[in-house]
């Protein structure tokens, strides 16, 4: 064989042997070793202790350690740029957010992340309604108390947010336009702060989350006004919703996704779906998540695509009509 040859085939088999792995070899291996959850919010939150109880069904399931990694702040944005940024092997995933994920994008024009092009969704694993809350001294006992004592003042109402662009956020806006009345949203840094604001009576009320509210509300530390769900709360059943008081616009909720970097493999994308999915619906697992105020999803890839869109494209459009720029 002349040498020219000689060298040609020496040479493809050097590149052969030294190329990557194909991507189902890495997918065949995964995980081998921890992944991170990272999680937008502060520990003890309703989003950490869903993702806790997420982590460690789905670390079982995995056979692998699954670590919370809690980012907090921004009103999850921290933790979303952190994940859009990372490698898109699977072991850096999100429990993203309708703040971060759907919101954001519309509220903020330097959003450092973007959440269609970046992220991609996993499965839906859960959600969470929201209660309009007032502190225990307040003189309102009722929706209608509150309409009625603010409606069409010059005075801006005070509302207590956990973030700009978040669910809570626009929740206020679309009440005070629905009531009759201009809202002036506090915004505070973290979730801790805005529960002491609100406990305080610093604002003249806010929008919480079941998850979050309920244990306040039982402890006669606060009260709760309506929830935002399309039923009755079984936690809290003496709540009416809003629909029930003649609000029936107020019928948001916050859905959780995991999502992980886009260009993750498609094999890695559907054992974390499938482990995803029975993690969240083992009837122990399940039976948790349902008693910290959640309800259970657990959808398939394709459908949880499909809701990031339809979610895009709802909160953009409630985002233009307030008319609300964070930048």
């Amino acid at each position: 064989m002349p040498d020219t040859r000689r060298r040609q085939l020496l040479a493809a088999t050097a590149a052969t042997l030294l190329a990557p792995l194909p991507m189902v070899s890495r997918a065949e291996t995964f995980p081998d070793k921890p992944v991170r959850l990272v999680v937008g919010y502060a520990p003890g939150t309703a989003p950490d202790v869903l993702a806790r109880l997420l982590a460690t069904r789905l670390g079982e399931l995995l056979k692998q350690q699954v670590v919370v990694d809690n980012r907090a702040g921004a009103g999850g944005q921290i933790a979303a740029q952190n994940v859009a940024k990372s490698p898109a092997d699977g072991y850096s995933l999100l429990l993203g957010e309708v703040g971060s994920i759907a919101i954001a994008p519309a509220a903020f024009s330097k959003l450092p992340y973007d959440p269609a092009r970046e992220l991609v969704g996993v499965s839906e694993v859960g959600k969470v309604d929201f209660l309009l809350a007032v502190p225990v001294k307040s003189p309102h006992q009722t929706v209608a108390d509150f309409a009625r004592a603010y409606k069409g003042k010059a005075d801006k109402v005070n509302f207590g947010t956990f973030g700009a662009g978040t669910s809570g956020h626009f929740g206020a806006e679309i009440f005070g336009e629905a009531a009759g009345f201009a809202v002036e949203p506090i915004h505070y840094r973290a979730t801790g702060d805005a529960l002491t604001g609100l406990l305080a009576g610093d604002v003249a009320g806010a929008f919480v989350s079941t998850a979050l509210g309920a244990a306040q509300i039982k402890g006669g530390k606060l009260r709760a006004l309506a929830t935002t769900a399309p039923v009755r709360s079984t936690l809290l059943p003496e709540v009416p919703t809003f629909a029930e008081v003649g609000f029936p616009k107020l019928d948001f909720s916050a859905w959780f996704a995991v999502l992980a970097p886009a260009g993750t493999p498609p094999a890695i994308l559907d054992l974390l779906n499938r482990q995803a999915v029975a993690a969240v619906q083992t009837p122990d697992n399940r039976a948790r998540i349902v008693e910290a105020g959640f309800s259970v999803s657990g959808t398939s890839r394709a459908d949880t695509e499909r809701m990031l869109k339809a979610e895009a494209q709802r909160w953009a459009a409630i985002v233009k009509a307030t008319g609300f720029k964070g930048d």
